[in-house]
């Protein structure tokens, strides 16, 4: 990596100790985005799975916020839920911050997470665009 590359972190429970960045900015303009859960000021979101993910979409884009960027950036989303049932929610969630976006997603069943009372984990990525 060169030192173009740009890192940005949150200061979340597992970076230091597990090594890895919030969000990575490469070159060309991509914004790369490492799982994001429920989990804000080193406390889980009070509440459902909805609350789940809209507490961890906005983990997400205050990291985006850290380089200059915003919702409307966001190219790609994926969606980690542990139970089918949950889809609803947090598809509702997803619609409610990215419904103008548009960008393309994916919502995908997992046995669970690093802490079991989470149900939902999230990963975007942006693009600045031409402008990078």
């Amino acid at each position: 990596m060169t030192d173009s590359v740009r890192k940005i972190s949150s200061g979340g429970p597992w970076e230091e100790s597990f090594g890895y960045s919030r969000a990575v900015e490469l070159p060309n303009g991509l914004v790369l985005l490492s799982g994001c859960t429920a989990v804000v000021n080193g406390r889980i979101a009070e509440g459902g799975p909805y609350e789940q993910a809209t507490a961890a979409f906005g983990v997400a884009v205050d990291a985006l916020k850290e380089l200059g960027l915003d919702a409307s950036h966001v190219v790609r989303t994926r969606m980690y839920i542990t139970h089918a049932r949950d889809v609803d929610d947090v598809g509702r969630a997803h619609k409610e911050i990215f419904d103008a976006v548009r960008p393309a997603a994916s919502m995908i069943i997992v046995s669970g997470f690093v802490d079991p009372s989470l149900v939902v984990e999230v990963e975007i990525e942006a693009y600045r665009g031409e402008s990078a």
